[in-house]
């Protein structure tokens, strides 16, 4: 069981990574033809998915994008925190 916590876990990182990466490259306006910048798009599209309505009214489009892929990534990062400390909790 500890070990699949702590798989969990570092998928949740990762998840989190990826997101502020995208960030990055959104930020410092990477060309999205590259195809390893379209690829990390689509995926940080889909981690944040469940974000796209919630900061609809911000006008700026690069707080709106720190904002959208922001939130999840904060999300993934307690999540991936909550499962190593359960993860080592539960190996002990």
């Amino acid at each position: 069981m500890g070990a699949l916590v702590r798989v969990i876990g570092l998928a949740a990182y990762l998840a989190a990574l990826l997101l502020v990466v995208w960030i990055l490259l959104f930020l410092f306006d990477a060309d999205t033809g590259n195809s390893i910048v379209h690829l990390i798009q689509q995926a940080a599209d889909w981690l944040a998915g469940w974000t796209r309505g919630i900061f609809g009214s911000v006008m700026n489009t690069k707080l709106h994008a720190v904002l959208v892929f922001g939130l999840p990534a904060v999300v993934y990062a307690a999540v991936g925190s909550a499962m190593s400390r359960f993860g080592g909790a539960s190996a002990r």
